[in-house]
């Protein structure tokens, strides 16, 4: 989980101001256990009467994801979502019961991606990688 204060720090160390919309946006985020929409987002910001509306919601997602600080996933349904990250090279394992996320360092990719630039003759820039499947408490409970 990302925290509220961590986003805020990363706003205003990129010279962003720290306008009290962006800091409920930036809340509304860290309580977030795993994947989760915009309107989602929207959603819970009016049920706390929260006085942010759909665009503002938007806007700060679009900012955060610029700082890396959110990730646009794309779900096997086709839908999206975002989920919060760190600012460092990683990549997502996102249970397809719960939607909690786990990040997950280099594992290996490093190496894959040279193996892919050594056959294809392409120098790769960047990559992103997304697993799907069920987490350890989901199976646990559906043993139960």
């Amino acid at each position: 989980m990302t925290e509220a204060s961590t986003l805020v720090k990363a706003l205003d160390d990129a010279g962003y101001r720290l306008t009290e919309p962006r800091r409920l946006v930036a809340e509304l985020i860290a309580d977030q256990d795993g994947h989760f929409s915009a309107a989602e987002l929207v959603a819970t910001a009016r049920a706390r009467q929260a006085g942010i509306g759909r665009a503002t919601v938007f806007r700060a997602l679009d900012l955060f994801a610029t700082l890396k600080l959110v990730e646009r996933v794309d779900l096997p349904d086709g839908d999206h979502a975002y989920v919060g990250c760190e600012p460092a090279h990683h990549h997502h394992v996102i249970c397809t019961t719960c939607g909690r996320k786990t990040d997950i360092e280099d594992c290996g990719m490093r190496e894959v991606v040279r193996e892919v630039s050594r056959r294809s003759g392409y120098r790769v820039g960047t990559h992103r990688i997304e697993l799907f499947g069920t987490c350890p408490a989901c199976l646990k409970a559906s043993r139960d």
